[in-house]
């Protein structure tokens, strides 16, 4: 999980500009959100790129394609293709994979916890902590007691955590950032916006959306 020389070359350059921004749009059933979840906290340190975490849902945007399920359950051979793919990716940054049965896992409490707690010092810690769970080794992340577990792993006051993420407040918030991400044109996870509105798609760009966020700053 090594920086890409080029952005930490483009660390040096950035001077007094102002620091860049990345925001990480990520959906907790995404396969893809978990490698990206992995590595980004280091690798936008590293970069000297500010990074926002922004956890929301991307089952109400398929529903308006008509998908009722995942893409990769719909449509078998992207499923295998995904899969497989999944298990190059982890070997190659030495992450566990486990596929979860059900796929993809009820990840709405998990979500609200993370709104709830998104912009506090624990959020990457449990972001990892979920995802890892879940397609590491296939643990139920809709389980309120299993969730409170790794939430005081984290360093989290679990159950404040909790009582917020049930608020009616942290629920509304989370569906608007439903509706704040249709507006920024994302249409999957993870996805990386930056503050000019660039937007990028994909765990394997990542390193581009790190590179011209540090760009945009320097100009």
């Amino acid at each position: 999980m090594t920086t890409d020389p080029k952005l930490q070359s483009n660390v040096v350059q950035l001077h007094a500009s102002k620091q860049p921004t990345i925001e990480f749009w990520y959906e907790f059933g995404s396969t893809y959100s978990y490698l990206s979840a992995m590595r980004i906290e280091t690798q936008a340190r590293d970069a000297g790129v500010s990074l926002s975490w922004r956890p929301f849902l991307l089952g109400p945007i398929f529903k308006k394609s008509g998908w009722d399920t995942s893409p990769f359950n719909l449509y078998p051979a992207k499923g295998r293709y995904m899969w497989r793919d999944m298990e190059r990716q982890c070997a190659r940054y030495g992450l566990p994979l486990t596929i979860p049965d059900p796929f993809p896992q009820a990840g709405l409490l998990a979500a609200r916890i993370a709104q709830a707690g998104r912009t506090q010092p624990w959020i990457g810690d449990f972001t990892r902590a979920v995802f890892v769970a879940e397609f590491g080794s296939g643990e139920d992340i809709s389980d309120e007691a299993f969730l409170a577990h790794l939430l005081l792993e984290a360093g989290a006051p679990a159950k404040d955590v909790l009582e917020a993420a049930k608020s009616p407040e942290v629920k509304d918030a989370l569906r608007a950032s439903v509706g704040e991400a249709e507006e920024k044109g994302i249409f999957g996870a993870p996805s990386f916006v930056l503050q000019n509105g660039e937007l990028f798609w994909g765990d394997d760009r990542l390193a581009d959306a790190l590179e011209l966020a540090i760009e945009i700053a320097k100009a």
